[in-house]
């Protein structure tokens, strides 16, 4: 009888170990597949940033080289700035390396006007919009220094744009004798700034 008991244990944990194989692979198969889910995306985001650029047309040399001047000379050049920024921005004129002896800057008179229609090869055309300076060469060389005190109206809105400025010096016909011999210096910088 006992051999029998033994016998019939045998067969019953031999049939409940592929039951239970099967069980636990059913519940991994139901923990598997027991959410469902759901995405949303937006594609690759870029950042590119924008520009400001000047140029002009004077193929970096000196608008003025005046020597052996007298009381009463006058010249008159003109050159033209080009934006191509794609920003909205603002240009500003202002003096730079401003140098003078003998007093001569204070005698020199400078006229500056923004407009159109003008390239430093020729000022024919110049159609002017609105003065942006006149006065003494020595006022401007020692307070339009920079873009927060430079001078100029122009605001381009982005893409390409021109403007043409003409310059006009003329030395003071009551320039004493003091000034005999003197020098003066002053570099024109535009500057943009985005708005």
């Amino acid at each position: 009888m006992s051999v029998l008991n033994i016998s019939s244990k045998k067969l019953i944990v031999g049939a409940a170990i592929p039951m239970a194989v099967v069980a636990s692979g059913a519940m991994v198969w139901q923990s598997s597949y027991s959410a469902f889910s759901a995405t949303t995306a937006s594609p690759t985001n870029n950042w590119s940033a924008g520009t400001v650029a000047l140029s002009d047309d004077d193929s970096n040399t000196a608008m003025f080289t005046a020597s052996n001047l007298k009381p009463g000379a006058t010249g008159t050049k003109c050159i033209a700035v080009t934006s191509t920024g794609s920003l909205a921005s603002t240009v500003k004129l202002y003096g730079t390396n401003y140098d003078t002896t003998n007093g001569l800057a204070g005698n020199l008179n400078l006229k500056i006007e923004e407009g159109t229609g003008a390239t430093t090869a020729s000022c024919t055309g110049f159609t002017g919009a609105s003065t942006l300076y006149d006065g003494a060469m020595s006022a401007f060389g020692t307070t339009k220094t920079s873009f927060a005190t430079g001078v100029s109206s122009w605001a381009p809105t982005g893409g390409t744009a021109t403007k043409a400025y003409r310059i006009t010096y003329s030395l003071s016909s009551s320039t004493p004798d003091s000034a005999q011999g003197g020098t003066a210096a002053l570099g024109f910088t535009w500057e943009s700034q985005n708005s």
